[in-house]
């Protein structure tokens, strides 16, 4: 009899401690998948409040900078990052409010090993955009972004408005030997940057000047394009079979220098996304947001009626 009770109540400790267990994973879950504290605020160089934080969607941390207080714009970066110091960005957050996440493997953003195509970050920025509650909210891409923003734009648009595609990679037009979408791997640095500037120097970056952090945040990023990007380069052979699907009004904003990926190659976009525009920006190569902010801001504003 006795024997027979303590097994009771060893089985009943036992029970007790997977209760224990069970409630303890259900409350890390619930952490990790809940918004972690803004880091502390800072300034851009116009003086603007800048907030960073991380919020995890669908188990992957991402680093979100925002700003702004307008109607909701998201915005998805170029392969060399998002570079929220550059005018660009105070320029757009005077007029939207800007949310930009660093797709992972980029800032401080995680890359889980389970994450490695173009389709997963489409599908992780329409979670990002459910978990922020957004409506009739401004898609813009950039470059690699561009690409992203139009695999999310051919699976669901619902909470978007707009879709803007600056520069975008993402398909492939020519024949099977044409490069549509310049090898910047197989580049030297300054032969990248006479393709993706109309004026390098505006985009010269003295690398011995910037602290080891910085140094490996570059380096890092550049590294994960790759994982994206690598084979096929640059481009997913079956998106442009499926840009008819997109239902939004689209503006395409292109550089009249961009080397990278060339004016007629983003014509060909105009006709394969349904009714879109394009407009081309002067003085500008592959990063118009960047070499020419203050046109990029006002294409962007008129489009979304702001």
């Amino acid at each position: 009899m006795a024997a027979r009770r303590e097994r009771e109540a060893a089985a009943l400790r036992a029970n007790l401690r997977r209760r224990k267990d069970q409630a303890r994973a259900r409350s890390e879950s619930d952490q990790r998948d809940a918004p972690k504290p803004p880091g502390p605020a800072r300034t851009s160089r116009s003086g603007a409040t800048v907030m960073s934080h991380t919020l995890t969607v669908a188990g992957v941390d991402l680093e979100i900078e925002e700003r702004g207080e307008g109607p909701p714009l998201l915005f998805l970066h170029a392969g060399e990052g998002l570079a929220p110091e550059r005018p660009w960005f105070d320029l757009l957050a005077a007029r939207f409010r800007v949310i930009a996440p660093s797709h992972p493997g980029f800032g401080r953003s995680a890359l889980p090993d389970w994450v490695g195509a173009v389709d997963d970050l489409a599908y992780l920025y329409l979670d990002l955009a459910a978990a922020l509650g957004l409506h009739d909210a401004v898609l813009v891409g950039a470059c690699f972004g561009g690409w992203i923003a139009a695999e999310m734009a051919v699976r669901d648009t619902r909470r978007f408005s707009r879709l803007v595609l600056v520069d975008p990679v993402g398909i492939k037009v020519g024949g099977v030997t044409d490069r549509d979408i310049a090898d910047m791997h197989a580049m030297t640095r300054e032969a990248i940057m006479r393709r993706a500037w109309a004026d390098p120097a505006r985009g010269a970056i003295d690398t011995t000047r910037l602290p080891e952090t910085e140094l490996a945040a570059i380096a890092r990023g550049r590294e994960s394009l790759l994982v994206f990007g690598w084979k096929p380069y640059m481009h997913n052979p079956r998106l442009k079979h499926w840009l008819h699907r997109i239902d939004l009004p689209a503006l395409l904003l292109w550089g009249a220098q961009d080397g990278i990926v060339t004016p007629d190659y983003g014509q060909r976009w105009r006709e394969l996304v349904p009714g879109a525009a394009i407009e081309i920006i002067p003085d500008a190569g592959h990063y118009p947001h960047w070499e020419q902010p203050e046109a990029f801001v006002r294409h962007v504003a008129a489009f979304a009626g702001t």
